[in-house]
């Protein structure tokens, strides 16, 4: 009987978040005559008790502020091209509003609130984008309660300044992001995109993942021209993005969305329901004359027709692609405008994309805090080495090497990078198990979230044996062997989670 023949339980007694954090105080108390190294090591040990960081990235117009207010349920971030937009913003939950301009080499200063059409306006005073550091927007959100958002300047700016500071958020060159996560928006995959990801993939021990990045075909309602089956379509894009193997090695998935849609759905009144439903009343023939272009549905005069400063407003809000559907659920007899609402939601993607952001990162989110810990960690032992500080490299060296949640993140970044080869049943299977579609017990075993224990055990059962054989196959090259016991480890902790 082989070594694989018995199931084992984990041998870490604590978790990963539990080591990492042990780690940081005993390298707080190794470099205490150290300020730039203590202010360094006590920032990520407090992030781990802050909520999950994520960045919004992407190039100029890609829809990054709209997708913003989209997941938020409010209109807070700037979605026009003002000064705003190239500065770097987080928004963060507050028991009460308040935005705070960060100077670069000066004192942080309290801006004031104001409101147009239902968005938050932001103003800088006066102050050039070029010395402001940061915006930080406190905001009382149930969302932001669990995640912070951050929303970067375009990547491939016409401004080489704001190109630059998204950049070095995102992708600094000597310390790790200040982001735990990046949702990356793009409209297609252009070579500037493949570009950036590689940029943010970083390299390195336990580093070479894409596991803290998804990617987002945005304004997916603009693909096919608007039609009404353009997220039909979109989707079918993001799905040959997803089986790209070039894609796979750089973002975790790749989902469609049309953020102007989520947003308008999750902010839409009264009086625009109103507008859609006197839309559909019209002749089917004349709305889809009006319809033919924006410059059309907003300025000419019909008869029966909203005002067109009022069809001005709508095509603002909803896009063209938006008020087709709009006016057409209406007229398939949706007449309730909450009802309305939550269809324009249902079938933008966003609530796809939520689903995705909780299974890659908030049910990894102990992982992904101890990910940039370590990365801080290795930082300061490389800008300070000394001999006291080796027992930490050690340590650290440990816990990379023993944690398996970090062998799952090398073997699924290796399976998708075609470095170990599986049949393609096979293949997705160890994807799954090893994580790839969530780390939670079910989303491993691909069950229903709500299976209950008996069920879950029996199938974790199953994985254990079917790659117990995998891994002791004569037939099985050692890459492969190698790579079915790091699967058969993963179901054994499932095995030891569900006891």
């Amino acid at each position: 009987m082989t070594e694989h023949s018995t199931l084992r339980t984990p041998a870490r007694p604590v978790g990963l978040g539990a080591e990492v954090r042990t780690l940081l105080r005993r390298a707080l108390d190794t470099y205490a005559d150290s300020p730039q190294a203590v202010g360094w090591l006590h920032h990520h040990l407090a992030r781990f008790e802050e909520p999950l960081r994520v960045a919004i990235a992407g190039k100029v117009k890609a829809g990054k502020s709209t997708l913003l207010n989209a997941l938020v349920g409010e209109e807070i971030a700037p979605t026009d091209a003002g000064e705003c937009t190239r500065v770097v913003t987080w928004y963060q939950d507050a028991p009460a509003p308040r935005v705070q301009l960060f100077p670069r080499g000066g004192a942080p200063r309290q801006l004031t609130i104001a409101r147009s059409h239902g968005a938050l306006q932001l103003d800088l005073g006066g102050l050039p984008a070029e010395q402001v550091d940061r915006l930080v927007v406190d905001w009382p959100s149930q969302y932001l309660r669990s995640t912070t958002l951050v929303d970067t300047p375009g990547i491939a700016s016409l401004s080489a300044d704001a190109a630059a500071r998204a950049g070095a958020f995102l992708a600094p060159d000597d310390s790790p992001s200040q982001a735990d996560a990046v949702v990356y928006l793009m409209r297609h995959l252009h070579s500037t995109d493949v570009r950036f990801l590689e940029s943010f993939l970083d390299r390195g021990v336990a580093r070479a993942t894409p596991v803290n990045t998804i990617a987002v075909l945005s304004r997916a309602d603009e693909i096919g021209v608007g039609r009404l089956d353009a997220l039909t379509s979109a989707r079918r894009i993001a799905r040959r993005y997803r089986s790209d193997a070039k894609i796979r090695g750089l973002c975790q998935t790749v989902v469609a969305v049309a953020g102007l849609l989520a947003q308008t759905g999750r902010t839409m009144r009264q009086d625009e329901y109103a507008a859609l439903a006197g839309l559909a009343g019209m002749p089917r023939a004349e709305l889809d004359a009006l319809l033919l272009s924006a410059d059309r549905f907003a300025n000419r005069e019909v008869e029966g027709a909203p005002t067109p400063e009022v069809r001005s407003r709508l095509v603002e809000r909803f896009g063209l692609f938006g008020v087709r559907l709009g006016t057409t659920l209406i007229r398939q007899g949706v007449t309730d405008p909450s009802a309305l609402a939550a269809e324009l939601v249902r079938r933008s993607g966003l609530e796809e994309l939520r689903s995705v952001l909780t299974t890659q990162f908030a049910e990894r989110r102990e992982l992904l805090k101890a990910r940039s810990a370590l990365l801080a960690v290795e930082l300061v032992l490389q800008r300070e080495p000394r001999p006291t500080a080796q027992p930490l490299a050690a340590e650290m060296e440990r816990i990379l090497a023993g944690a398996h949640e970090f062998v799952e993140l090398r073997m699924l970044s290796a399976l998708r990078a075609g470095a170990v080869t599986f049949p393609a049943d096979a293949l997705d299977d160890a994807e799954r198990l090893l994580g790839g579609d969530g780390s939670g017990v079910a989303a491993r075993l691909g069950l229903d979230p709500a299976a209950g224990p008996d069920e879950l055990r029996a199938a974790a059962l199953d994985a254990v044996v079917r790659w117990q054989r995998r891994a002791e196959s004569p037939l099985a090259s050692r890459a492969t062997a190698d790579a079915a016991r790091v699967v058969v480890r993963s179901c054994e902790g499932m095995l030891a989670r569900l006891r």
